[in-house]
């Protein structure tokens, strides 16, 4: 059974993103629904810390299970969709990159031509059509998406390594000084008996070095980063419908064009011919936000 707007709508805001695992994505953001049809395509699931990143998920083959959008995705296939811009409205080519990315059918909802029922060529309107045919190829898309490319921290550690400072120290040393005797201070001189053994002494000081430790803070580091913006070359293989000539009765076989008005050669008769491949019918017009 298909979901309804109003079910959604009921559960935005507050409701979850499960995968089929059980395992949480994220919250229900944004619904997008069909401007042709009014039903709802997709919603927008937040995820990262605080609800920063948003990303689109279908809901061709969603759930409603409680309060919980049960999807058939794994996380980190839905965490790594291609970043569209969350503006209010979804286009086909954005709706396109997106299918891609998810692997679900129609796609390639504005190819000119696809295949009926019957196997005959149809034009876009869907009548069978014996007067011409329509020429397709594949056009590269080439976007971004955000994935983390590594880590960088800051890490600290205690070394040891042994400072030398000079510092000045003072001690004291003896000197001998002598006196002669006047007749001033005569009295104190001889006032101890003569011819004894006496003994005098003076205490001698001296400075040593005092080596104290203390912490003072020197700076503060930090991480920033910066964004830098470079070139990369992307390759990809891209198919091309060809059209060929297969006229027996003409002994003259005149080439054909492609797209680019450049001549093509024409096919030999009896041998096999291309035809366009056919591609299932997509969602036509553009979804917007409800």
């Amino acid at each position: 059974m298909n979901i309804t707007l109003r079910e959604l709508q009921e559960l935005a805001g507050h409701g979850k993103v499960l995968t089929d695992r059980g395992e949480k994505v994220g919250s229900i953001g944004e619904i997008y629904v069909d401007d042709a049809t009014g039903a709802p395509d997709w919603v927008t699931v937040r995820t990262g810390l605080f609800g920063s990143a948003e990303t689109f998920v279908p809901l061709d083959a969603a759930r409603i299970e409680g309060l919980d959008l049960v999807v058939p995705y794994e996380k980190d296939l839905i965490k790594a969709a291609p970043r569209v811009d969350e503006d209010g409205s979804l286009s086909p080519q954005e709706e396109q990159v997106l299918y891609r990315h998810y692997s679900v059918g129609g796609i390639f909802g504005h190819d000119d031509a696809v295949r009926d029922v019957s196997g005959e060529l149809a034009d876009r309107s869907g009548q069978t059509t014996e007067t011409a045919m329509t020429r397709s190829e594949e056009r590269l898309v080439v976007g971004t998406e955000q994935r983390e490319a590594g880590r960088a921290r800051l890490r600290k550690y205690v070394v040891t390594e042994r400072v030398t400072q000079t510092v000045p120290v003072r001690h004291e040393e003896v000197h001998v000084t002598r006196e002669p005797i006047t007749a001033a201070d005569r009295g104190t001189a001889v006032a101890g008996s003569a011819f004894t053994d006496e003994d005098y002494e003076v205490v001698l000081h001296a400075e040593t070095p005092v080596v104290e430790k203390t912490v003072v803070p020197v700076e503060r580091v930090r991480l920033d980063t910066v964004t830098v913006t470079g070139q990369e070359r992307v390759s990809a293989d891209i198919r091309k419908e060809q059209i060929e000539l297969d006229d027996p009765t003409s002994k003259t076989k005149p080439p054909t064009s492609n797209a680019d008005n450049t001549p093509t050669a024409s096919g030999t008769p009896g041998t096999p011919k291309s035809t366009p491949k056919s591609s299932p019918k997509g969602k036509k017009g553009t979804r917007r936000r409800r």
